[in-house]
This record gives C-alpha cells, sequence and structure tokens, in this order.
C-alpha cells in the first residue's frame, strides 16, 4: 500500500500541518524540511495530484498557446517560460495552434476543460471571446506579445512601434529614400505596430510612403520570399528594405540570393530578430533584436503574481510596469527592443545625424 501523509507524520513525529505545509510550499523549518525529505525517500512517497488538485482547486499546470512550435521566437520566450514556472513548482501544458483562429479556440477549451491554473497565449486571433471562460472563472491569463481589445488581462510586450521606427530611420541616416517595407498580416497587432513605427520614420523624414513600397506577408518563410519577391518586381529601383519579422527576415534573404542581387551593394536589408541567423548570414545582418528571455520571464512573473506565488516589482525587470493590484484590470510590461550592427546597409551618403542603439 502507498505511503500517506499519515505515515509521513507518524515518521518524522510532526503534525499533518507541517507536512502539508510542506507540500503547499509553506514555511517549514529546515530540521523538519530534512526529516519530511528523509522520510519520503524511505517510505517512497509519491504525492496523489489529482487528490491535491480537487481539494485545493489547483493542478498546478499552466496552459500554454502558441502560434508555431518551430518558431524560434516562440520556442525562446516558451523555453523561458517554463524554466521560471518550474522553478515554482508548475509544470506546463503547449499546445500548438499553426496560426489559426480556430485551432486557437479549440486548444484554449481544451485547457480550460483540463483545469489549468492560468493561461499564457500568443494570440492569432482577432477577439477574444474564447477566453472567456478563464477570464469568468478568475483564472489568470497573460498575453504574449500581442494586445486584444476588450479583453482585460495582463500582457507583455515590445516596443514594436520604437523598434520599426528606429530601423527605418538607419535607412534614411545612411541616405535611402527608396525604402521598401515588408510587413506581417494587417489583423495582427505587432504587425500593425511595427508598420505604424515606419510610417512615422518615413512622415518625419518628409518621405511620402507609396503603397508599392509596402508589401505584407504572413511571418513566414515562404511569405516572407513571396513578399520580397513582389517588392522588387514592382520596384526595380528600390535600395533597401526592413523586413518587420524573422521568419520573413530569413525568406526575404532567400529571395534576394536567389535573384542574384548583392547584400548590401544592390540592396540594404534590416531584419528581425535572431542573432544565429544573422551572424551566419553573409555580410552579416542588421536587425532589430527582441528580449525574448525577459518576454517569458515577465509572462511567467505576471501569472505567477496572479495565483498568489510572486510579486511584480513596479520596475518589473528591463521595461515598464503599470501594476493595478492582483484583483484590479490588467497590467502592461513594455520591454524596450535593441539594435544590433552588422554589414547589411550600404552608406548612400546620407545625414550625419547620429541613432542612437536602443530606445
Amino acid at each position: 500500500m502507498a505511503a500517506t501523509m499519515k505515515d509521513l507524520a507518524r515518521a518524522t513525529g510532526l503534525g499533518l500541518a507541517t507536512i502539508s505545509s510542506y507540500f503547499n510550499g509553506g514555511n517549514v523549518r529546515e530540521k523538519n524540511r530534512a526529516k519530511i525529505e528523509q522520510a519520503i525517500e524511505e517510505l517512497h512517497f509519491e504525492v496523489n495530484e489529482i487528490a491535491r488538485g480537487l481539494k485545493t482547486n489547483r493542478t498546478r499546470v499552466i496552459g500554454i498557446v502558441i502560434p508555431e512550435l518551430n518558431n524560434i521566437f516562440c520556442a525562446e520566450v516558451i523555453t523561458e517560460v517554463e524554466d521560471t514556472l518550474r522553478s515554482h513548482g508548475y509544470a506546463v501544458m503547449v499546445c500548438d495552434c499553426r496560426t489559426d483562429e480556430k485551432r486557437e479556440a479549440e486548444a484554449v477549451d481544451f485547457l480550460y476543460h483540463r483545469r489549468v491554473d492560468g493561461l499564457l497565449l500568443m494570440p492569432v486571433g482577432k477577439t477574444g471571446a474564447h477566453l472567456r471562460p478563464f477570464t469568468a472563472s478568475g483564472k489568470p491569463v497573460v498575453l504574449i506579445d500581442r494586445r486584444l481589445e476588450g479583453v482585460d488581462c495582463d500582457c507583455v510586450l515590445v516596443d514594436n512601434q520604437g523598434a520599426a521606427a528606429d530601423a527605418v530611420r538607419r535607412l534614411i541616416a545612411a541616405g535611402h529614400r527608396q525604402i521598401g517595407i515588408l510587413a506581417g498580416p494587417e489583423e495582427i497587432y505587432t504587425a500593425r505596430e511595427r508598420l505604424s513605427g515606419c510610417s512615422k520614420a518615413l512622415e518625419e523624414a518628409g518621405i511620402v510612403q507609396e503603397a508599392r513600397l509596402t508589401a505584407r506577408g504572413d511571418y513566414t518563410i515562404r511569405g516572407g520570399a513571396e513578399a520580397m519577391k513582389q517588392l522588387l518586381e514592382h520596384n526595380p529601383k528600390m535600395t533597401a528594405v526592413f523586413v518587420s519579422n524573422y521568419e520573413m527576415t530569413m525568406g526575404a534573404v532567400i529571395a534576394a540570393n536567389e535573384l542574384g542581387l548583392r547584400i548590401p551593394e544592390d540592396l540594404s536589408v534590416i531584419g528581425f530578430d535572431n542573432l544565429e541567423f544573422a551572424r551566419a548570414s553573409s555580410p552579416r545582418l542588421s536587425i532589430v533584436s527582441q528580449p525574448t528571455g525577459e518576454i517569458g520571464r515577465q509572462a511567467a512573473a505576471l501569472l505567477l503574481d496572479r495565483l498568489g506565488e510572486k510579486e511584480i516589482s513596479p520596475d518589473a525587470g528591463a521595461g515598464r510596469t503599470e501594476r493595478k493590484g492582483r484583483q484590479q484590470p490588467g497590467r502592461v510590461v513594455s520591454l524596450a527592443t535593441s539594435f544590433i550592427e552588422g554589414k547589411s546597409v550600404k552608406d548612400l551618403g546620407g545625414s550625419d545625424e547620429t541613432i542612437s542603439d536602443g530606445h
């Protein structure tokens, strides 16, 4: 017969309250902790997580829904999320929705009925209607990278608008005026923010943003390659391009190589994210870099705070936190990006204006 908590109490001479406090992460004297752990080993005690979950209404499992499991950005963020949650005794259940709204809604419903304690989501849907069971039940939801209108929950974002504006300003400072913008899907928050940043930088410089110099991709390598070819076909005098997503950056570089274009001699390129790819490219790409590790840590910290596990300081991490209280409206952590200089931008004799390496 499997050992019980009463067996642990008898073996250690401690009360059931102390044993229970140990398993629930409470404060236990070090000498008592040592006794309990020795008894656990000797009695081969195993926690019945199902029974404990029914009693406490906690499963200590967090649901995560991401657009693409093979997306480098998603993978790096989720790795950090999982490490942080594991250190607090939580497991994760990850669902890949293949950037499909219906699959996302199904994944959220699946996780809700598996009684996960909270939800981390990189949304692909346009609305948050499918999140209502979580929000109505009081279970915490944290959005990563994107916001959803009408959904009042915590979220972790980067300054997408500022990052894109900074990248385009660098091209302008290098003398480029025929600048192509490879934007993402119009319905995705990050894509809208990044395109807005590009528009802002062009407007500030007095450059008319011509529709033919903007092409949209679908945040995939193939989509980036197709959009890049479209830009080049319609704009033979284009001297530079800003690509607003990592996968599309890869696709754009592939397309340029297939068309025999030299970077930066024939076309200057600034991409988005993934230092490894930037370094592997020849020449090394200049890129906007997102703090993926910090995004994951902050998302996990917000969720743990809602679960009563960890408090968030007003100046959380490298970003800005709007703290409104655990039972109050959602908080926003906004993180800055950085710029990693490569050799993929040709100087055409632009202005002498200096552009900083951060926002």
